[in-house]
């Protein structure tokens, strides 16, 4: 039978294409979404920020499609700001969503993975989580907060057989790097070993090795899938 899986914020940007990618090996998938449904993929409207629907949202997945074999926490939002002038709801807004959603839809999933002794858990981070963000103390704080969250989930649940990693994507082009003046872009471009923006297709490929089967000795690791961003952090 068709493993199921959840991708969380899968309506656009990189939660999409990690959804197609999954659908494309064979997956039955759900994305969640705030708005904005995708019209090919079964999706469930969830807030990561609220416990009722998220637990909602994973019923109607495990009732719709079955239980959930493969999870990929991707929800996020950022409100950039100098720290010197970040207010506290819009730093707690961010660790709220990124890193909290990822605890709670994790929460919900996992108990049964645990029963199963198999799952695929894998958490969409940041490069930024690795180097920290000028004017991004709140959104780097999440994103390295989910990589301890991940490499601590590895340890516990290793002995049930279920795999959980953690993909930091680097300058990637999506709806909220589009938005961007050509110079800031050209810019972070120029940081990059590599030389240019990556897609949102080569981050789903590494997700969707992590949530395969040939993926079944890698647990705990952190993927930097950023053009070489990263070196020395």
């Amino acid at each position: 039978m068709s493993r199921v899986a959840l991708v969380t914020g899968g309506n656009r940007g990189i939660g999409l294409a990690v959804a197609r990618r999954l659908a494309a090996d064979g997956m039955k998938v759900a994305v969640t979404y705030r708005s904005d449904p995708p019209s090919d993929l079964f999706a469930v409207q969830c807030d990561v920020r609220d416990p009722e629907s998220v637990h909602h949202a994973v019923n109607e997945v495990e009732q719709t499609l079955g239980g959930i074999d493969v999870l990929v926490a991707n929800s996020g939002i950022t409100r950039d700001r100098a720290f010197a002038v970040m207010s506290e709801p819009d730093f707690a807004a961010v660790m709220d969503t990124n890193l909290m959603g990822a605890y709670r839809v994790t929460r919900a999933v996992v108990r049964e993975m645990m029963r199963k002794r198999e799952g695929r858990i894998v958490f969409v981070s940041s490069v930024a989580g690795l180097t920290g963000s000028v004017g991004q103390a709140n959104y780097a704080s999440s994103k390295a907060g989910m990589i301890g969250l991940a490499r601590s989930l590895a340890l516990e649940l290793s002995p049930y057989g279920v795999t959980v990693n953690t993909v930091a994507p680097g300058w990637v082009d999506t709806d909220m790097t589009v938005r961007l003046p050509e110079k800031v872009k050209e810019g972070i471009t120029s940081q990059v070993p590599l030389g240019r923006q990556g897609s949102a297709e080569e981050i789903a490929e590494v997700v969707g090795f992590l949530a395969s089967e040939g993926s079944s000795y890698v647990t705990g690791a952190v993927l930097p899938v950023d053009g070489g961003l990263s070196l020395g952090a």
